[in-house]
Order: structure tokens, then C-alpha cells, then sequence
């Protein structure tokens, strides 16, 4: 079972399970990881679920479609180079050990 790790904004960690083909917003709803609020439940209406992924694993993922790309640009918190909206995240397990940071705030 891959491990995600979510680092929230005062730098505390939550290391969680996740079962294969569940994204990364359903792995931290599921866990109750405080900062993901997924208003939309997944269906790319809203980017309450935004996340910044750690740099090691950037390379891993598939570029941000246009649906998700035009979310991100009205996200609550800044918009980096690294940001992604967990819903489009699917947990393989080649993303095992993954680290996202949750902002501040997502809405």
C-alpha cells in the first residue's frame, strides 16, 4: 500500500495508506487530513484541494490537464510551479512515499 505524506503549513506531518487507483484527495478525506477540503468531491469544480508536491517527486506525475491548470489559477493560496489539485493525483504505486505540502489556506 503506498504512503503519502501530507505537511501541513505549520509543518506538521500526516503519513497515511492509500490504496492504488484512490487519488490523493480521497486518501486524505479518507484519513481525515486536516486542510483538504475537496468542496467539489473530486470533480475538478473547485481547488480547494490544491496541494504542492515535493519536488522529488515532480517528475513522477503527468502534466496538469487544461481543466485542472485553469482551476489552479484561481486557487486560494499562490500558485507555484509545483502546485496540483489532489483529485488529479492518482495513487500508484510508483508514488509511494510521496510528499505534498497542504497551503495555508484552500478557500
Amino acid at each position: 500500500m503506498p504512503q503519502i505524506t501530507y505537511i501541513q503549513a505549520d509543518g506538521e506531518r500526516h503519513a497515511v495508506g492509500a490504496d492504488s487507483g484512490v487519488s490523493v484527495m480521497k486518501a486524505a478525506i479518507s484519513h481525515g487530513v486536516p486542510g483538504i477540503v475537496a468542496e467539489c468531491g473530486g470533480s475538478l469544480m473547485c481547488a480547494t484541494c490544491h496541494v504542492y508536491v515535493d519536488e522529488a517527486f515532480a517528475d513522477a506525475l503527468p502534466v496538469p490537464g487544461d481543466d485542472e491548470d485553469e482551476m489552479l489559477e484561481v486557487a486560494a493560496s499562490e500558485r507555484r510551479g509545483s502546485s496540483r489539485l489532489s483529485c488529479q493525483i492518482e495513487v500508484t504505486e510508483e508514488l509511494d512515499g510521496l510528499v505534498v505540502h497542504v497551503p495555508e489556506r484552500q478557500a
